[in-house]
C-alpha cells in the first residue's frame, strides 16, 4: 500500500512550499530522492505523480515540491494564477528552496522514521536538472544527483538576449506558456540576480567539481533541450554516467493532462535507470 502525504512548509523568500511525499506503508529504510520540476513546471504536472508513486512501489521515498515562485499558489498548485510571484522568480530562489526541502527533511519525524537520511538523491527536470547540479555540489548531505533533460548554461538560455537596454527600460519581458496561453512576465531582477550571481550558477563548474555519482538521462528526440547539452554535462563530468533515451521528447513523452494509469514507455525507462543507477551505488 502506498501512502502520499502533503506538507507546507515556509519558504525563506515569504512564499510557502507545497511538498508531497510518496512511499510504501511498509517501507523503512527508504533511499530519499528529491525531484526538482522544471521552468514552466509544478510537482502534479503530467506523469510526475505516477512516476513517484512507481518509485516508491520499488522501495523509495519520493519527495517533489513546487517552488515557492514558480506561479502556483496553496489553493492552486497547478497552473499559474501567480504571475507576480512567477516574474519575481529566480534561480537563487529556488536554490534556497532546493535547500529548505533538504533541511526539512532532517527536521520531519515521518521522514526519519520511514527513510534513510543518508541515501538522499536529488533529481532535477530541465531547468531543475541545473538546480540539482549546482546544490549537488554545494551540499554535502547529496548523495547522488540525475539530471533529467537537463540545460547545460543558465546564462546563456536565460541572460544573453537582444533586448536587454529594453527589459531594463520596461522592467519585464513577457514569454507566452504554449499551453495555457498565458503572458508570462519576467522582471528585471531576474537579469540582475543571474548576473550578480553569475560564478555560482556556473553548471560547468558545479558539475566539472562533482565528487559524488551523476547520472544524466536525455532523450534523443529533444527539441526544447538540445542532445548536445547533456554531452556538454558528461564532457565535463567524465565520471558521471549518460543515458540517450531513444524517441523519447523533452518529458519523456508524457504530457499535461496525463490521463491514463500507465507512465509512458520512455518515461519508464528513465525510472528502471535511475533505480539501477541509485542501488548500484
Amino acid at each position: 500500500m502506498l501512502i502520499k502525504d502533503n506538507f507546507t512548509i515556509k519558504g525563506k523568500h515569504n512564499k510557502p512550499i507545497l511538498i508531497d511525499v510518496t512511499y510504501s506503508k511498509n517501507g523503512n529504510n527508504n533511499p530519499i530522492i528529491i525531484f526538482c520540476h522544471g521552468y514552466k513546471g509544478f510537482k502534479d504536472w503530467g506523469a510526475w505523480n505516477l512516476m513517484a508513486e512507481t518509485f516508491a512501489t520499488n522501495g523509495f521515498c519520493f519527495i517533489k515540491f513546487n517552488f515557492s515562485h514558480n506561479g502556483g499558489t496553496i489553493k492552486q498548485p497547478i497552473d499559474f494564477p501567480d504571475l507576480e510571484a512567477f516574474g519575481n522568480n529566480n534561480y537563487t530562489k529556488e536554490l534556497d528552496d532546493l535547500h529548505s526541502v533538504i533541511n526539512w527533511c532532517f527536521q520531519n519525524k515521518s521522514i526519519k522514521t520511514i527513510s534513510n537520511l543518508d541515501n538522499i538523491s536529488l533529481m532535477g527536470h530541465s531547468r531543475g536538472g541545473g538546480i540539482v547540479s549546482i546544490k549537488a555540489k554545494e551540499d554535502k548531505r547529496v548523495k547522488q544527483v540525475i539530471s533529467l533533460a537537463s540545460v547545460s548554461d543558465f546564462l546563456k538560455r536565460s541572460v544573453i538576449t537582444e533586448d536587454i537596454e529594453n527589459w531594463k527600460k520596461t522592467g519585464v519581458k513577457y514569454v507566452i506558456n504554449g499551453r495555457t496561453k498565458q503572458q508570462m512576465p519576467h522582471y528585471y531582477q531576474f537579469y540582475l540576480n543571474t548576473i550578480k550571481n553569475k560564478e555560482r550558477l556556473n553548471i560547468e563548474k558545479s558539475v566539472t567539481n562533482l565528487k559524488i555519482p551523476h547520472l544524466i538521462i536525455h532523450g534523443d528526440n529533444d527539441t526544447s533541450v538540445l542532445i548536445k547539452e547533456a554531452e556538454n554535462i558528461h564532457k565535463w563530468n567524465p565520471e558521471s554516467t549518460l543515458k540517450i533515451i531513444k524517441g523519447a521528447n523533452h518529458v519523456f513523452n508524457a504530457k499535461h493532462p496525463w490521463t491514463t494509469n500507465k507512465v509512458p514507455r520512455e518515461l519508464q525507462e528513465v525510472i528502471k535507470t535511475t533505480i539501477k543507477f541509485i542501488l548500484n551505488q
